[in-house]
Parts: C-alpha cells; structure tokens; sequence
C-alpha cells in the first residue's frame, strides 16, 4: 500500500513539473496581442488540466516555447539571427534579421511583433513594428529606440551580427486598402514613425492607389529624425507631404533650407493641428502612434478641429 502511495505522489509531483508557469507582469508587453502571453498560458494550463484529469501525458503539445522553423507564429517564439546593426542617432537603432531563403514575414500594413529579453533572470518582452517594406524577401528591419533604464534596452544593446533572437507574432495592423480614403493624415511621435513607413511604401509602390498622405513627423531636434534619406524619398512621391514638428529647436535657420519650409518650431500643439488639418486636399483618416500621452493629445486636437473618434487609428 505504501508502494502504491509513494508511486501516486511520484505521479503527483510529475504533473506538477509539466503544469505550465504563469506569465509575470513584465512578460506582457501591453500592447493588445491575440493571443496575448496570457490568452497562451489560459490554453495551455486547460490542456494541462484535461491531460492530468485523464492521466494521458500524450494530451500535452510539448513544450512550444520556441520554434526553429524560421516562421514566425503569434503563438511561440521563433528564432531569428540579426544581420546587421545600424545606429541612426544616440539612442535609436535599426536592426536587419535574417529570413531563410527569400522568405518573407507576410505582414499585414503596420502588424507589430513581439520580442522576447532576458535581463537579470527576468523575462521581459516588448512590441516593435518591421519597417522594412511588407513584400521585403530575405530580412526584415525593425527601428528600436534604446532608453537609459530600460530592461529590454539593456538586453538590445548588447545585440551584435550574428546574434540569435526570439520573436512571435504578428499582431495588430491597420486594415488599409487602396483608395478607401481620400487622405491619410499620419501623426507619427519618434519611433511611432515606424508602423507608418510600410503604409507609405505601399501606396507608393502602388500606381493604380491616388490616396493623398500628409504625414507628421514630431521629434526633438533636426539630428533626431529618424530615416531621413527615405522620408526624403518618398516626399517626392505626387501624393505624400511629409511635415516635421521639432520640438527643442528653436530657429529654422540653421536647418536645410530643403527642410526650412516644411518645418515648425515647438509642439504639435491644437492651432498647428487646425493648420494642418486645414491644408490636407480632402477630408482626412487619422492615423496615430506614439506615446499614450500624445495620442490622447492627438485626439483631444483633432476633435476640435471637428474630426471623430471613428476617422482615428490609434496603433
């Protein structure tokens, strides 16, 4: 009889080593994902539950924690090595990963996908958007802006060539199709440039597509804009206007006289927004990325200037 109990509680204590964790708060990077790491753990612990319930351990996937294949999948974390490292200004990096063959991620318009760091022995993961064009075979290029304090910023300035990450996904997305809106007027803060450019690039690259985008860069100082020589590139296009708010500056003066006209001093403040708003060819689509606090001033402007909740996108 003890035999048998001892063999029970063996049993007992095999089951709980395969009862899947509870992700911890800094596992979630807040951004909204389906599933999230928490929708992911719910279906793996009622799987757990139904296979101890049953005492069949073949019920259980495995452990799908990471995948190798080199296709990216919301559900597990999949390996990508980094090609290069590029540092656009003292704080903002792009990255190229690798895709194997000419594969490419398929991302709907401004999907984001999610990273995941180890810093300390604690697990953190955060959001990022691809900028590289959705059609890009072989890579794809994320913008990363690094902080002083961040945790994930301490695990992504360590990355060299030839280091191997983990990222899932895609999440999110703009539903962009051609020609639905007359005007897209982009308001982009730092790094929220990032889910802006694949929408850019694919009216471009579209000729049947007469969509009209304004597009609102806001960052500190000239030196800081991200991606100029694209931005420039693309300004060229008949359709796109791109606008630069430059907050610490103080005089156009000393800027490119290329840049000078396009130009404002200060913040992306409710007059601004009416000018802009103003001069756009048609009535405009909004889209939105940022910080939460620029995307609730952004919307607080817009309203008063008489567009809705329901003509805003807020990635």
């Amino acid at each position: 009889l003890q035999a048998m109990s001892d063999k029970e509680s063996a049993s007992e204590e095999d089951w709980l080593a395969l009862r899947p964790q509870e992700p911890s708060p800094s596992q979630c990077c807040g951004s909204g994902c389906k599933p999230c790491i928490y929708d992911v753990y719910e279906k793996e612990l009622a799987q757990w539950e139904r296979a101890k319930a049953m005492q069949d351990k073949s019920l259980l996937m495995g452990k799908k924690e990471q995948s190798n294949n080199s296709e990216l999948n919301p559900d597990t974390f999949t390996a990508f090595s980094v090609s290069s490292v590029e540092q656009l200004t003292e704080d903002t990096y792009q990255y190229k990963f690798e895709l194997p063959g000419n594969s490419s991620l398929r991302l709907s318009l401004g999907q984001h996908i999610v990273l995941r760091g180890v810093v300390d022995g604690l697990e953190v993961q955060r959001a990022y958007t691809p900028i590289s064009p959705r059609n890009a075979e072989g890579y794809f290029e994320v913008l990363i802006k690094c902080y002083e304090a961040g945790l994930m910023s301490q695990y992504i300035k360590t990355w060299k060539r030839g280091d191997v990450v983990f990222w899932r996904g895609p999440f999110g997305g703009f539903p962009y199709q051609p020609n639905k809106h007359g005007e897209l007027l982009m308001l982009a803060s730092g790094t929220g440039l990032a889910p802006m450019i694949p929408i850019l690039q694919s009216i471009t690259d579209d000729e049947e597509d007469e969509t009209f985008v304004t597009l609102v860069g806001c960052f500190p100082t000239f030196d800081k804009i991200y991606l100029k020589p694209l931005l420039q590139d693309l300004a060229r296009y008949w359709n796109i206007r791109i606008f630069y708010v430059l907050s610490q500056e103080t005089s156009l003066e000393k800027l490119p006289w290329s840049y000078q006209e396009n130009t404002y001093t200060g913040h992306l403040n409710e007059d601004l927004m009416k000018t802009i708003v103003n001069s756009c060819r048609r009535k405009p689509f909004v889209l939105i990325c940022g910080s939460s606090a620029f995307s609730e001033d952004m919307s607080r402007y817009l309203k008063a200037t008489g567009i809705e909740e329901d003509s805003c996108f807020v990635f």
